[in-house]
């Protein structure tokens, strides 16, 4: 049986993050990847010109077409722009009973551009976090979804992943990347457990699409059969790695892409 996942989030035109570092991602581990597009970007490695959200009606005509013909085994959720879109998303979750959710809470890009409206934080919330098997913020992302400031310490990392569980996610992968110190140090935290993943902090400008890539890899994971932890620490160690080969590529002038197929070349 070939693992199949899918992708719902937007694309990004200059290839590094979105529905390309997903695809990317799928194909290097080796599972088949399917797309249901959520926004078009104008988009480089130096930030992002123009976002064009697809109408929620033809969101849900893609996850139609997907799901209703594929054998999806996982899917991850990036970049839902407005509050319709998540609705369309959400309903689409239900209607083909999908529990393999890895939701990637995507508000800015890594050049600093924001790229979820205000007004959707809240339908995000409500509609998404409860259907998530694997909820994957970072720092920034973990306190704006809980409208607080940003955790300064792991202990506040876990503080605040558990009021995440609390709005209904299955587990959180709280990230801790943007934080100081020569280890990344990211926490998978469920509601009796807590476990450090810890990775020596890369000194690269070459990071654009690390959030995807790694909620990518969790969903390949899942849809080969692993077990949420086992998912969560072979996409650590795959991103790790393609954040330390990533200067082996040339792309762009601003904030490049990692090297998604560093084990193939």
């Amino acid at each position: 049986m070939t693992a199949i996942a899918v992708t719902i989030a937007g694309s990004d035109s200059g290839g590094g993050a979105g529905i390309q570092a997903d695809l990317k991602t799928f194909a290097a581990l080796g599972v088949y990847g399917a797309t249901v597009i959520t926004a078009l970007t104008a988009q480089n490695t130096k930030g992002v010109s123009g976002v064009h959200d697809v109408p929620a009606e033809f969101v849900t005509a893609q996850i139609d077409a997907v799901f209703s013909d594929l054998k999806v085994g996982a899917l991850k959720i990036g970049m839902l722009s407005n509050a319709a879109i998540i609705a369309a998303v959400a309903e689409g979750l239900d209607r083909y009973k999908q529990t393999k959710v890895v939701l990637d809470p995507v508000m800015v890009a890594t050049s600093g551009d924001r790229l979820l409206k205000p007004d959707a934080i809240d339908a995000l919330r409500r509609l998404l976090i409860p259907k998530a098997l694997v909820l994957t913020p970072n720092i920034p992302e973990a306190a704006a979804l809980l409208d607080t400031e940003m955790a300064e310490d792991e202990a506040v990392m876990r503080h605040q992943a558990h009021r995440l569980l609390k709005l209904g996610a299955k587990t959180v992968l709280i990230k801790g990347g943007h934080d100081d110190g020569p280890e990344s140090t990211d926490l998978l935290v469920e509601p009796d457990s807590t476990s450090r993943l810890s990775a020596e902090r890369i000194v690269t400008r070459n990071t654009h699409g690390t959030g995807c890539t790694l909620s990518a890899a969790i969903a390949a994971g899942l849809a080969k059969g692993e077990s949420v932890a086992d998912a969560v620490r072979g996409a650590k160690s795959y991103v790790t790695a393609a954040i330390a080969a990533a200067d082996r590529l040339s792309v762009g002038s601003g904030h490049g892409p990692v090297h998604h197929f560093h084990r193939q070349f």
